[in-house]
């Protein structure tokens, strides 16, 4: 299992640690109707620290997780900033992560283990056509590459759908943990990203 170290961006419900803990741990997220195999590592984040992603948040997709609406992608071609969550996690926690976001079990012979072991190509790789099956490079931390997942395509490519109540929840108690942020801020910021 790829013991490297690299730094995940959540922008959407892994800003919650509850949420990202579900995917590392197992389970039923908080508010959540799909429990989580977990990952081969189930240890916490070595750290995790507020960003800002030089690119724009949408909601797009339908949410099965969160009863419906429009589940958070990022479009890094776009003005922003998103606000994010960066946690320091293992090479294979990030690709058992990603797995499970996939909607796929994770194993020891996943192909992106193989991926992460070099600086992605360009810094991007398309792992299939789902929504959080392209990898992306957004920069660089502590001399560690910092990755997120989103679709293939950009906002304009999209139909656009606003979050469920409870997707929303859970962003908001994200940024609440790592930012301080209050209801007002955070509906500001959700007014300002949905348009």
């Amino acid at each position: 299992m790829g013991a490297g170290l690299v730094w995940y961006a959540a922008y959407g419900s892994n800003l919650s640690s509850a949420r990202l803990h579900s995917y590392l741990a197992g389970g039923l997220p908080e508010g959540g109707s799909r429990a989580h195999p977990g990952a081969r590592d189930p240890s916490p984040p070595r750290a995790d620290v507020p960003l800002d992603l030089p690119g724009a948040l949408f909601f797009a997709g339908a949410s099965s997780q969160w009863g419906g609406g429009g589940v958070a992608l990022y479009d890094p071609t776009l003005p922003g900033p998103t606000a994010a969550r960066a946690y320091l996690l293992t090479v294979g926690q990030l690709v058992d992560l990603a797995a499970q976001e996939m909607y796929r079990v994770p194993r020891e012979d996943d192909p992106l283990e193989a991926v992460l072991a070099a600086p992605l190509p360009g810094g991007r790789h398309q792992a299939g056509p789902g929504l959080y099956e392209t990898l992306v490079e957004v920069g660089r931390r502590d001399d560690l590459p910092v990755l997120t997942f989103t679709s293939p395509h950009g906002r304009d490519a999209a139909r656009l759908v606003p979050p469920s109540a409870a997707y929303a929840d859970v962003l908001f108690r994200g940024l609440e943990e790592s930012r301080g942020w209050s209801r007002g801020e955070f509906d500001a910021y959700l007014a300002r990203v949905t348009g």
